[in-house]
């Protein structure tokens, strides 16, 4: 069954928001701090954002015409601060390419993964691929998960550490592994281990840990294919998230079809995820996610 006519959105996020948005800018609160950062998905012209917020903005990121590009401070920033959703809670930095270390779309996945993880009475040992820095590793330990948590960088791998701990998590059951995705998917199978729940977060292009190339479009379907045979006999969950734009919902659907429900017994929901933005009622879209809930 394929649902999913409303694109799934982030509420009650109270350290984080998008303000505004315009000629390819957002305007964020990340709980005290105000960034204006680059965002493709913004084609309208909704005015001078920097003109309009320029007392308000801690600091802006400007892209490079040589790629890259550098964050210009306007006001005292920290080095490192902390947002809270609910009970999780998450340590942001600026980071290179414009990023913080957190997606705050993701909410919506937390929300739902704690729900099901919470309500299904059993002992759920969890596989977080791509892990970065531990949003849904921190999510699933808070709903009283077994993680594995796995990305190929040290140094994303090490800030997951420190966002476990911030919310109170760091005596909970967690393995971190610096690793090729791929290579420790195809040992986990050799090894004999089983997972209840499976995320993956897959970038568009990437590098293992000794330099392996990750392309989503040639090797999405293989690494799908390897992590059905990671699933125990009673699987619970299978979130697929997408932030490649030319990877349709229809393309997710087929990949689930082939390589899952060809297997199991699962109810599929795929759609877009998003964040409101706060002044003029538009929703930001952020990505996409296929979500696989196995029944028996």
């Amino acid at each position: 069954m394929i649902s999913g006519d409303i694109m799934w959105k982030v509420e009650n996020f109270k350290d984080y928001e998008v303000i505004d948005s315009s000629r390819g800018m957002k305007l964020e609160r990340w709980k005290d701090v105000y960034l204006l950062r680059p965002d493709p998905q913004i084609v309208w012209d909704n005015g001078d954002l920097l003109e309009k917020y320029k007392n308000m903005i801690n600091a802006v990121y400007y892209r490079s015409n040589k790629g890259g590009g550098h964050w210009e401070n306007l006001k005292k920033t920290p080095a490192s601060w902390q947002v809270s959703f609910k009970d999780l809670t998450f340590n942001i930095k600026q980071m290179g390419f414009k990023h913080t270390g957190l997606f705050p779309e993701q909410a919506v996945n937390w929300d739902y993964m704690m729900n099901k993880i919470k309500n299904s009475n059993r002992e759920i040992n969890v596989l977080n691929l791509f892990a970065y820095t531990g949003g849904a590793s921190v999510a699933a330990l808070k709903a009283g998960a077994n993680v594995v948590h796995v990305d190929s960088s040290r140094g994303m791998v090490d800030w997951a550490k420190e966002n476990v701990k911030a919310s109170g998590l760091e005596d909970k059951p967690i393995r971190y592994l610096v690793d090729d995705v791929v290579k420790f998917v195809a040992r986990e199978i050799r090894r004999g281990h089983k997972y209840d729940v499976i995320i993956m977060d897959p970038p568009s292009y990437g590098r293992g840990a000794n330099g392996e190339v990750w392309d989503i479009e040639k090797d999405l379907d293989n690494l799908i294919k390897l992590c059905v045979e990671l699933l125990s006999d009673h699987p619970l969950l299978f979130i697929i998230n997408s932030y490649t734009g030319g990877l349709s919902k229809e393309v997710i659907n087929n990949l689930i079809k082939l390589r899952i429900t060809t297997k199991y017994k699962a109810n599929v929901e795929i759609d877009e995820i998003g964040v409101p933005i706060t002044k003029d009622d538009l929703v930001l879209p952020c990505g996409m996610t296929g979500r696989v809930e196995f029944y028996d």
